[in-house]
Parts: C-alpha cells; structure tokens; sequence
C-alpha cells in the first residue's frame, strides 16, 4: 500500500500540474488574440512589400498653376511612399507655358520614374500636354488617341490670334524659345526631336499609331493594367542618367485624388464662372450701396468678388479690358443722372461686352471668356445695373419731398362736392380742400363728389386742388 503522506504529495503534484497547464493554456489565449487581431493588418503590411506600388494621378483640366501644384504635390507624395512609380492619366487641351515648364521641371527631378498615359479613347494632349508627354519617363498613348499642336499661341489684345499683329522678330523669338525648351529634354528621353519640334514651329499633331511609329512614345495600350504589365522588367535611363529597372507586375495602384482646395480652385480657374463671381459680386455690392444695412448683399458680394480676383489673378489678364470695365461702369452711372436716350447705357453696356471678351488672355479657348457668356452677361449686368442706378437716382430725388409736400401732384378723390370747398381722400387721408379752376378752359364753382382732382399746392392744413383736364 502506499503512504498517505505519498498519496497526498501526488494530489498535490497532480493538482501543481494542472494549474500550470490552465495558466499555460490561458498564456497562450491571451498570446494569439493580439495576434489573430493583428494578423490581417501584419498580412497586408507583408503583401504590400512583396508588391509593387504605383501612385496614380488624374489630369482632365486645363494646365494652370493649380495643376502644377497637384502635380508637384503628387511627385513629392511618391517620394515619401517610396513608390515605385507614378502613373499620370492626362487629357488635356493644353494651357499655359509657365506652369508647363513648372510641371515638366517637377517631372525631370521626380524621385520615382514618371508614366504619362493619354488615355481614355478620345483623349488628347494638345499644346502644353505634348510638352508633358514628351518629359515623362514613359510615354503612352490609349488607342484613339491625339497628341501636338505645340505651337505657341499669341494673343491680341482683341482676345484673337496675334500673329499677324505681332512683331515677327519676336515671333520668331517665342517660337525658338518653346522649340528649345521641347528639344532640351526630348534628346535626353531618346525620342524623335526632329517630330517633337514640327509639333511645335508647325502645329503638327500625332494619332497614337502616328506618335509611337516617329518614336515619340514608347507604347500603345488599352488600359493601365496593361500598361505596367508590358513595362514590368523593362529597364529605363532617368532624366540624371541613372538606370532604373521597373517591376510592376500586379501592381497595386493607389489613386491620389485632389484635395478640397485643389478642387475648388480648380473650379474658380475657369474664366467663364470667375467672370460670372465678379458681376455678380459687384452687382451684390452695388445693391449693398443702394439700400444700407442689409449686410448680407455686401458680405456675400465682397467674398464673390475676392474669389473672382483670387481666380483672374492667376489667369493673364488684359489691362486695357479692366479699364473698359471700369469705363462701363462710370457710363451706366452716369446715364442713370443724366438723360442721354439711351447713348450712355449703351456705350456702357458695349464697353462691358468688349471688356469682358477680351479680359483674359489665354493661350486656348478653354482658358477664355466664351463669347455667349460675356455677351450674355455683359447685357444682362448692364441693364440690370442701369435700373438699379434709374431707381437709386428716383429714389434720392423723392426724398426732398418729405411730409405733406410729397402729396403734391397726387390724385385727390372728393369725398364731397368742392363748391369750391369740401373734402378729399388722398394717401389714405381725408383732408381739407379749396378748388382751383387750375388748366379748366373755364372757372368752375363746383366739383361733384366722386370726381377726381390734383393736388397743385399746400396751405397751412388745406389742399388747392383742380380738376383734371378735360378731353
């Protein structure tokens, strides 16, 4: 037989035993759950090591400083994830030559190979876009599509073509100048200059088959998962000489959309709606003057006006057009205190028109005034503004009639028959009267009740009245 005291020595080895195996099960409970908790996010961490990444960024506007501030700010983002490469999906009528050469300096000093694919079908890179397209890394074009049409555009001071008007000496300065600065890069990228610059002295513009076949870009394809999938492997020289090989085989691609701000003056860089924030701004303002301490006409005039200013400020802007809109609105005026029949509201209103179309000077259509929207406008603020003026005018000159002088000139009804006294209504009020034979062929003692009479003078508390004329 065993010992008691072995007996309880094993119960108590035993029971020793398992609350080390309850502690151990619970030490491990509590070890997995953080990591079964942690586990997805520890998993998507390895997975985006093992893959590559590409940060995507979408151009479809007009290219201005807000557009180089988005393409800037994508690049520098790149460099921070250490992205693989940046992929820019561009269509674009073109825009402005300082922010394109802004933009295509932000491309060359890019920390991450930089991809330029026109696309979708349809899609196109003209004017300053081929200038963008040439500076990238990798050039790519969707089938159906057109890049070109470099030429750089000189504007009157009309809102037209200047070429004509131009001096050809400067001209043909202009000319070198965008040429050299398309050729300064494109020999570097190994691409077709003798092509890139007859976009640029002749307007040439290039199918997509027209494009790769002259060697100005790199390849044709459908869509971006096909893109990088072709470039996956290549082997690419960077504009600093350097050689990088791509690996974007399965890619994830990470879009980076504009911010608020960005969006929003993106919108205001339109020249059509800036122009349509400042008249009406102004027109707000305008009211604001007319009839004091409303304050919400001119707070909400002032903040349309400066976002108008704040949006034609980075636009080029005609300084003779501002003087024609100033010019119209001293005219408007100016017809509303003195008569002219009409001469001065119409200057004023073909002034604001002509200032309006040629207000700012952009290189494309779509970074002018619409002519509909400025004659439409134009009319419509012109006319708009000369009633205000008309009624202000009226309403000033009405205001040195206070008190009983205001009822002169007024239609008096008599309440009784004049002979020649009695009473009338007139302004709601009963009021003595003396009859006046007035503009009557001839005197007349009496005015029957009911009969309608003009109040011509003020005595004391009696009305002189007269009747009206007679046909």
């Amino acid at each position: 037989m065993i010992p008691p005291s072995i007996r309880i020595a094993s119960k108590r080895n035993l029971v020793h035993t398992r609350r080390l195996k309850s502690l151990a099960s619970i030490a491990f409970l509590l070890a997995a759950c953080p990591m079964a908790c942690l586990r997805p996010a520890d998993a998507q961490s390895a997975n985006s090591q093992n893959q590559s990444l590409v940060l995507k960024l979408t151009l479809r506007d007009t290219i201005q400083p807000i557009t180089a501030g988005y393409l800037e700010r994508g690049l520098a983002e790149a460099g921070r994830r250490h992205a693989d490469a940046v992929l820019i999906d561009m269509s674009t009528p073109g825009g402005l030559l300082d922010s394109t050469r802004q933009m295509v300096e932000a491309i060359e000093h890019s920390p991450a190979p930089v991809i330029i694919f026109i696309a979708p079908t349809g899609s196109r890179a003209g004017s300053a876009g081929f200038f963008l397209l040439e500076s990238a890394d990798i050039a790519a074009m969707a089938p159906g599509t057109n890049a070109g049409a470099a030429h750089p555009v000189l504007e009157s001071p009309t809102g037209g073509s200047a070429e004509k008007s131009v001096d050809p000496v400067m001209k043909q300065k202009i000319e070198n100048d965008a040429a050299a600065f398309l050729r300064s890069y494109v020999s570097r990228r190994g691409r077709n200059v003798a092509a890139a610059e007859d976009a640029v002295r002749n307007s040439k513009s290039y199918t997509d088959t027209e494009a790769l076949n002259l060697k100005l870009i790199d390849l044709i394809e459908p869509n971006d998962g096909a893109l990088l999938a072709v470039l996956d492997g290549r082997t690419i020289t960077r504009f600093d000489g350097s050689q990088t090989t791509l690996r974007l085989r399965n890619a994830v691609i990470q879009p980076l959309p504009p911010t608020l701000r960005e969006q929003l003056l993106g919108r205001l860089m339109d020249p059509n709606l800036a122009v349509l924030l400042l008249l009406l701004g102004g027109l707000l303002i305008y009211l604001e003057f007319n009839t004091p301490g409303t304050i919400v006409p001119g707070a909400i005039g002032t903040l349309l006006v400066l976002l108008a200013f704040f949006a034609l400020d980075l636009l080029p802007i005609h300084g003779a057009s501002v003087l024609l809109l100033i010019a119209a609105m001293v005219l408007l005026v100016l017809e509303a205190k003195f008569s002219s029949h009409g001469i001065l509201a119409l200057t004023g209103t073909v002034s604001l028109v002509f200032g309006l179309l040629t207000l700012v000077d952009g290189p494309i259509p779509e970074m002018r005034v619409h002519p509909g929207t400025a004659i439409a406008t134009g009319i419509a603020f012109g006319s708009i503004t000369f009633f205000l003026a008309f009624v202000a005018l009226k309403a000033r000159r009405a205001k040195l009639r206070m008190g009983p002088q205001a009822m002169i000139d007024e239609i008096a009804i008599a309440q009784t028959a004049l002979a020649p006294q009695g009473q009338v209504l007139v302004r709601g009020e009963i009021w003595q009267a003396t009859l006046s034979t007035g503009i009557s062929s001839a005197p007349l003692e009496t005015a029957p009740a009911g009969s309608s009479v003009r109040v011509i003078a003020i005595r004391g508390l009696q009305l002189l009245v007269e009747p009206l004329a007679r046909n």
